[in-house]
């Protein structure tokens, strides 16, 4: 439909208020309408409800009859019910105005649940009321919305047309409500951190900066909530606190990423990677058979099985058995860039052995991480946050959690080190002065809390909305966001 017929349909559905306004039935003064019942409810209960007097609500999808009989499908936020409207029953003048109204407006209907003689259940209308008149078109009833562009930038249309979509997002509201369920069953308080800070930390990556007025400040919207929870830790509030909520970070756009994104956060005192582990399959575990049912999904045509445990491997060992190098053979910075420049790796400023190894992992390993598993053991140069291995420094206990391939959580045994903690941010500070722009900013605030005393403390974050793509079987974050960020349109 091109833009000349949509804007004379418009026109003549303003034309329509007119006339209801000029008869003193303007739809907008009516400011509540009492519904006691909704259309599953009396679909469902049938034989408790047949006979009785309802009072429903919901959009206009369709209508159809003629002379002195109409059908009308109303949509509410259950579904969809049948309303029979006859002449004889509304009144010459009430039943001439409804046939005026248009798919997509809102009426209140009132009468009594029957069966048509085809058996279908409906509400016989004894009144109708205009609630709201809608005065754009809704796509085509047998097509439904389909440009995945338009949907996305207007899923209030995309609720309404494709009704199927509100399955995702109540998915997701119990997905949410799950992990909080689980958390706070097993004794985390949950709290609130800033989403606006001067310093962007607790991860590596690229913020959003805006600008305060008052203060004459810069602040960076926050790209984790890592290193409020780790002070909350020192200050001995509960014993383990979370927060979910929404992250911020100015990188690119693919299926599994949006600007912003919802991220949950766990820190534990006197626990460690390990327990970090058990608690990321439980949780993911818990939810999915929440949410599905069964703890086996099937996404995109394969089958990811998240019942606990989870497979547990070393990365240097993936490393060598996909890409066919073993780093303990190799000792050297120098050895390790070699490596790389034959494997065709970019080099970057102040690249070390450990950044080849993270390389190599994820131009060789990544793709076969199908299954939940647990990646362990990374490098410190890319791990600032993460306590040291005893056995291996040069190492971390850190662990990425992966399925289909994406990283879905992250979490280490905390570094509570704050002489360890300083100097490894003032390595961060030199690879951002180098142009590295997701390395981590320099917080001294936090090295003083730490100073004040970390107690050994197991930390996880979990991406929450790739969590939900894979028990909702969706092909993008931008399905499982209400509304995701879209370039504006010219």
């Amino acid at each position: 439909m091109d833009g000349q017929q949509t804007g004379d349909l418009r026109q003549i559905r303003i034309d329509k208020l007119n006339d209801l306004i000029k008869a003193g039935r303007d739809p907008y003064k009516i400011s509540k309408y009492e519904v006691t019942s909704y259309s599953k409810d009396i679909k469902d209960n049938y034989e408790e409800m047949e006979g009785k007097f309802v009072s429903i609500a919901g959009r206009i999808m369709s209508k159809r009859g003629q002379g002195k009989v109409g059908f009308y499908d109303i949509q509410d936020h259950l579904g969809r019910i049948q309303m029979f409207a006859k002449l004889d029953t509304l009144g010459e003048e009430e039943y001439n105005w409804l046939k005026t109204y248009d798919i997509g407006d809102i009426i209140g209907v009132k009468g009594v649940v029957f069966k048509t003689k085809t058996g279908e259940i409906s509400v016989k209308a004894e009144e109708v009321k205009l609630l709201s008149k809608s005065l754009q078109t809704l796509p085509e009833k047998f097509h439904g919305l389909k440009d995945i562009d338009i949907r996305y930038r207007q899923r209030y249309v995309d609720l309404i047309v494709n009704p199927e979509i509100k399955e995702v997002f109540l998915m997701r509201n119990k997905i949410i409500r799950g992990i909080r369920e689980y958390l706070d069953g097993e004794g985390y308080l949950e709290v609130e951190t800033p989403i606006l800070s001067p310093i962007a930390g607790g991860a590596n990556a690229r913020p959003f900066i805006t600008h305060h007025n008052t203060l004459d400040i810069d602040m960076y919207m926050r790209i984790a909530n890592e290193l409020f929870l780790k002070r909350l830790v020192v200050g001995g509030l509960g014993n383990g606190v979370y927060e979910m909520g929404k992250m911020f970070r100015n990188e690119g756009m693919d299926a599994n990423h949006n600007p912003e994104y919802t991220a949950m956060e766990v820190y534990k005192p006197y626990a460690d990677f390990n327990d970090m582990m058990t608690l990321t399959e439980n949780i993911v575990a818990y939810v999915a058979k929440k949410a599905r049912g069964t703890t086996k999904i099937e996404y995109q045509g394969r089958i990811i099985d998240f019942t606990p445990p989870w497979k547990r491997v070393k990365m240097q060992d993936m490393v060598k058995e996909y890409a066919g190098v073993d780093f303990d053979l190799v000792k050297t910075d120098e050895e390790a860039i070699a490596i790389a420049k034959e494997r065709g790796i970019e080099i970057t400023p102040l690249m070390t052995r450990g950044h080849v190894i993270s390389e190599m992992f994820e131009k060789y390993c990544e793709e076969h991480l199908v299954q939940p598993t647990f990646v362990t053991h990374h490098p410190v140069e890319i791990s600032p946050l993460a306590k040291r291995n005893v056995e291996d420094p040069r190492l971390t206990d850190r662990f990425e959690a992966f399925a289909n391939t994406w990283e879905i959580a992250n979490a280490f045994s905390e570094l509570n080190d704050p002489i360890d903690q300083r100097e490894r941010f003032e390595a961060q500070v030199r690879q951002k002065e180098a142009g590295d722009e997701e390395a981590h900013m320099m917080d001294t605030d936090f090295i003083n809390a730490i100073e004040v005393g970390l107690p050994p403390t197991g930390g996880l974050g979990i991406g929450v909305d790739r969590v939900i793509m894979l028990i909702t079987n969706q092909p993008t974050i931008r399905d499982i966001i209400l509304f995701p960020t879209m370039k504006p349109l010219d």
